[in-house]
């Protein structure tokens, strides 16, 4: 190794090691409690009788990164007043929105190297937006956008939950060579940058159209194992998956996962919710780990029952999914690009000023 790259790696590794020291937030699982930075989430909070301490409330931001590298659909994304995508602009309103749902007391968000579909639900998915080459190598302007929003939160305290794949998408990695690799690649990130608040899902929805059999059902496990295999310094990451709407976790994935990422998608009724969440406490090995909805598409948040309120009731995290569309100007939704990050329709206010009620966050 001559001079030069030996100060290279020198430099590369201080600069790993500078950023450990200097992160902020940290987060991990004590029973069936969150934790961030040695307390629980909401200490001490309790709402109407229910408890609020060492929940998790989250909303599903999945495009904070989001490109098309497909020419074809790219101009679909364009913002109306500029008639052009620009995904770093997308980068930048989203963490300018941040500080505002860390004020509504929301503490995490789940975020996706492959995003989400950027139309809602859809069948095809033409447009390319992963952050993985064929290979499964990182490509460097998604990192670098992500690498902003991951120093944002761990400023401001939340937790990220970070997905690797997304179905419609997972077809980009040439096989599962390139699988495994984009899976080693993600968790070495986040532990040589030292970030502590960064908790992985796998996949969105494992059970949904996945090219690749290690990232189906049946396998999906193994990914969670070589996820928690790897670490540093004695320190891992926390690692699950999650299931379509009202699905129950396997018992490979019930036995693998450090907690539990529930969907209510398609769950029309509160009481639905409950059994859902009841149902995943009976599963082999699933004592002692939290239970997280971190995409629900159901509101009503200005009535006694919903789906959020009922998953506070059998203390289970509660997470925001929202893709419905305008027909002019920005989208309204989260996941429909191009996205409006602020809290900027009657839907969102309606979520993050029931999370403000509940938490008790930002208030005088």
């Amino acid at each position: 190794m001559g001079p030069s790259l030996r100060l290279a790696v020198i430099c590369c590794c201080w600069g790993s090691v500078a950023a450990a020291l200097e992160r902020q937030t940290t987060v991990e699982i004590r029973g069936e409690q969150w934790w961030i930075n040695g307390r629980p989430t909401y200490p001490g909070r309790t709402w109407k009788g229910h408890r609020v301490e060492g929940l998790l409330f989250n909303s599903r931001m999945v495009q904070g990164i989001f490109d098309d590298l497909n020419p074809q659909t790219a101009a679909r994304w364009a913002y109306p007043d500029t008639g052009k995508w620009d995904p770093e602009r997308n980068t930048r309103e989203f963490i300018a929105a941040m500080p505002e749902w860390r004020r509504h007391g929301m503490l995490g968000f789940t975020i996706n190297l492959q995003g989400g579909s950027p139309t809602g639900y859809s069948l095809q998915q033409p447009w390319q937006n992963s952050a993985w080459t064929a290979e499964g190598e990182l490509r460097p302007d998604y990192l670098k956008r992500l690498r902003s929003i991951l120093d944002r939160a761990d400023e401001l305290g939340m937790v990220v939950i970070l997905g690797i794949f997304y179905f419609g998408q997972d077809e980009r990695l040439r096989d599962e060579t390139a699988v495994f690799r984009a899976v080693d690649r993600t968790v070495d990130f986040i532990l040589d940058e030292g970030y502590r608040h960064t908790v992985i899902e796998i996949n969105n929805e494992c059970d949904i159209r996945y090219d690749h059999d290690i990232l189906k059902p049946e396998r999906v496990h193994e990914l969670i194992e070589r996820v928690k295999s790897r670490s540093r310094s004695g320190r891992r990451l926390l690692v699950s998956t999650s299931y379509s709407g009202g699905t129950i976790p396997k018992a490979n994935v019930a036995r693998a996962a450090d907690f539990f990422l529930l969907h209510g998608n398609g769950v029309n009724m509160p009481e639905a919710i409950i059994r859902m969440v009841r149902q995943t406490r009976e599963l082999p090995g699933a004592v002692g780990k939290p239970i997280v909805f971190n995409e629900d598409d159901h509101f009503d948040f200005d009535k006694p029952k919903n789906n959020m309120l009922a998953a506070l009731a059998e203390y289970a995290s509660w997470g925001y999914f929202d893709y419905r569309m305008k027909q002019e100007g920005y989208d309204e939704g989260y996941q429909s690009v191009p996205v409006n990050w602020g809290i900027s329709s009657a839907r969102k206010c309606g979520f993050f000023n029931k999370v403000r009620e509940i938490t008790g966050e930002g208030e005088p």
